[in-house]
């Protein structure tokens, strides 16, 4: 300990420009060390063990933390801006309240981590994991989150405003209330993930998964499945897997709720694939040249099995779905 002493009066005035060194710490045993409010900042603790350190408000910032152990820390308030965590194990650490800004966290072990209300906007979480995290109220925006594992994370009230989460791992987070403005979630899996109260507008979601996903009336800006104005072409899938090429008029009715699954009050019979007819579960004919009108219509958008006629805009949605 006396030698760690040294390295750390050394590294301040190192810091000072009193002479000293900067502080070399790589490989050091430090696990539950107490290290609480110090200034660490360009210091080397690449594959340092710091294991239940108590770090809480020190000076990480500029440092080299690449492949450090930090599983169980307490890092409140602490400031990692620009420090180098490639890597880095940080499952279960207590980050509430750290200020991040800069940091490189991609590959980064964050399993449980505790991140509420942290500063985390910018910062490259590419690959990283954080299964089980806690980030509600966390500021993420334009933050690169792209491959990340999300899954079963709280993401509760936080910033995404801008984020790159493309391929991301959202299944079963709870997003509710995020800002997801303007977001990248190209090919993410946001299965299971709540949505409700999130805002979406200008988000994009081609590709997303989005079966079993809980949006509500309170998302907004969750895009429909098909075209909100104007005539297009679409599929439906009837009995004996039988295909039915429609034309939804411009004066239709139409929604769609969380799935490429769409409704319409009426529709156009185009073409019926090898079948002279096509029959639906509940007995209705599509037969060429036939409008087709819906018993009633459900202007809730959300209530995705109600009245209306289904239909899917891409044909291979509607070749796959199980009827």
């Amino acid at each position: 300990m006396d030698n760690i002493r040294k390295v750390l009066d050394d590294h301040k005035m190192w810091l000072a420009g009193l002479g000293g060194e900067r502080a070399n710490l790589s490989d050091a045993d430090l696990s539950n060390t107490d290290l609480r409010g110090i200034n660490l900042s360009h210091a080397n603790l690449s594959d340092a063990d710091l294991i239940g350190a108590h770090l809480s408000n020190t000076n990480l910032s500029n440092a080299d933390l690449i492949g450090a152990h930090l599983s169980n820390a307490d890092l409140r308030g602490i400031n990692l801006s620009h420090a180098n965590l490639i890597g880095a194990h940080l499952s279960n650490a207590d980050l509430s309240d750290a200020y991040l800004i800069g940091a490189h966290l991609s590959h980064a072990n964050l399993i449980c981590a505790h991140l509420s209300n942290a500063d985390l906007r910018g910062i490259n979480l590419s690959h990283a994991n954080l299964i089980g995290a806690h980030l509600s109220g966390a500021d993420l925006s334009n933050t690169n989150l792209s491959n990340a594992d999300l899954s079963n994370t709280n993401l509760s009230d936080t910033n995404l405003r801008g984020a790159h989460l493309s391929h991301a791992n959202l299944i079963d987070a709870n997003l509710s209330d995020a800002d997801l403005s303007d977001a990248y979630l190209i090919g993410a899996d946001l299965g299971g993930a709540n949505l409700s109260g999130a805002d979406l507008i200008g988000a994009d979601l081609s590709g997303a998964d989005l079966r079993g996903t809980i949006i509500d009336h309170t998302t907004i800006g969750v895009p429909m499945a098909c075209p909100e104005t104007g005539s297009f072409h679409a599929w439906k899938k009837c009995k004996d897997k039988v295909l039915v090429k429609l034309r939804i008029p411009e004066d239709a009715k139409r929604s769609s709720a969380a799935t490429m699954k769409c409704r319409a009050d009426k529709v156009e019979v185009l073409e019926v694939l090898d079948a002279d007819v096509g029959v639906s579960e509940r007995g209705q004919i599509y037969e060429i040249g036939e409008i087709v009108v819906a018993d009633s219509w459900d202007g809730n958008r959300w209530n995705e099995c109600s009245h209306g006629i289904h239909f899917f805009v891409n044909r291979s949605d509607a070749e796959t779905w199980a009827v």
